[in-house]
């Protein structure tokens, strides 16, 4: 397999790298998280200006057409500065399930605003009491009249509060399907919240919400497949946000132990140290490898179990690598690491909420052995 990126690929990752060193400080972020919204328009409006909002959108689409390899350095740089504007979830969830299942119409309505930083959208999918199941189970979509009336919760909806249409998943007669929703229509109701890493999430409450018949999003009771692919898709870049969070762990670690002092010398010069750093870096190293292998597979749509695979196998390393970094990394800071002042303990934060982010070690493994 080839490790390296293309110089376009280059290009792009050390254009958002230079931004985000430029622009997206450690105390800017901070600030952005303490806004009311969570979010900074004006960072999402130079990621849409960047093109990363339309890089893996089909060329027909106004897109580039490009995969998760050609995000995955993008990916990186994001994790590196721990940046929380819900890009993922529109670039790779929402609006990947959009070009692929919309009708022209559809896409016409939705993408254009997503592309040039206008719009956002969020995919519902999570349930109470059915954790990481991907398929609906108490949302429910019934037929009234050529129209559909939705009921249901969803919970833990990334993006929703600043979102103007929601994806939601819900249960109809013919099996699983996608519905575009209005946030501002009647009978929808959003109950914002924090995760403990900062992102802005929502549990969404749908009672009796009117949808015309052309909010179905493809075809009625074949949505799984697709729900599937593009969650693999997000997963697979969420794995690339690890080894950028990591990276950060592991600099600031490094840097923290070269400035500390016992009996008069360098932390950093302790050998027992200098072993769990190394594990520390093999660990993320290892985990880099296997985020690239699952972002390669992503990209190959003719072989849905060998993605899935990679994809479940990139997430039981990324879960366990971002265990032991973070914790490491606090570690070796000593009490200083869970303080809000230093970045390393957000990104102990971020990197214990990827690990859980589309299933954790567990479900990940359960999976890999059901397609054995």
């Amino acid at each position: 397999m080839n490790f390296e990126l293309t110089p376009e690929q280059k290009q792009l990752a050390d254009s958002v790298s230079k931004y985000l060193n430029n622009e997206y400080s450690f105390e800017k972020r901070k600030a952005i998280l303490n806004s009311e919204s969570g979010v900074s328009e004006a960072v999402w409006k130079t990621f849409a200006d960047l093109g990363l909002t339309a890089i893996t959108l089909s060329e027909a689409d106004e897109g580039f057409g490009g995969g998760a390899m050609d995000l995955m350095a993008v990916m990186e740089a994001m994790g590196e500065a721990l940046v929380v504007e819900p890009l993922l979830e529109n670039v790779a969830l929402a609006g990947r399930l959009v070009s692929r299942m919309g009708s022209v119409a559809q896409r016409a309505a939705l993408l254009p605003g997503l592309i040039d930083g206008s719009a956002r959208l969020a995919f519902a999918y999570l349930e109470q009491g059915h954790r990481y199941q991907l398929a609906p189970q108490l949302t429910l979509a019934k037929s009234n009249s050529g129209a559909w009336v939705l009921n249901g919760r969803k919970c833990l909806v990334t993006g929703a509060a600043a979102a103007r249409h929601l994806l939601v998943s819900a249960l109809t007669p013919q099996g699983a399907s996608l519905f575009i929703v209005d946030t501002q229509a009647s009978g929808v109701e959003l109950n914002p919240s924090r995760t403990v890493d900062g992102f802005r999430v929502a549990d969404v409450a749908f009672s009796n919400v009117l949808l015309h018949a052309d909010a179905l999003l493809g075809v009625e009771g074949a949505a799984m497949p697709y729900i599937e692919e593009a969650t693999d898709f997000a997963t697979a870049l969420l794995c690339a946000e690890a080894i950028g969070a990591m990276k950060s762990a592991n600099d600031a670690t490094l840097d923290y132990m070269k400035q500390r002092k016992q009996f008069g010398v360098p932390i950093a010069s302790f050998q027992v140290l200098q072993h769990r750093m190394v594990e520390m870096y093999i660990t993320t190293e290892q985990a880099r490898s296997m985020a690239i292998l699952a972002a390669s597979k992503v990209d190959d749509t003719t072989n849905a179990k060998g993605r899935a695979r990679a994809v479940s196998a990139a997430k039981i390393k990324i879960a366990d690598a971002a265990r032991l970094v973070s914790q490491e990394s606090v570690q070796l800071h000593g009490g200083m690491g869970m303080t809000e002042e230093l970045k390393v303990s957000h990104t102990f934060r971020r990197l214990t909420m990827i690990a859980q982010q589309f299933g954790d070690a567990d479900h990940h493994l359960e999976r890999y052995a059901d397609l054995t």
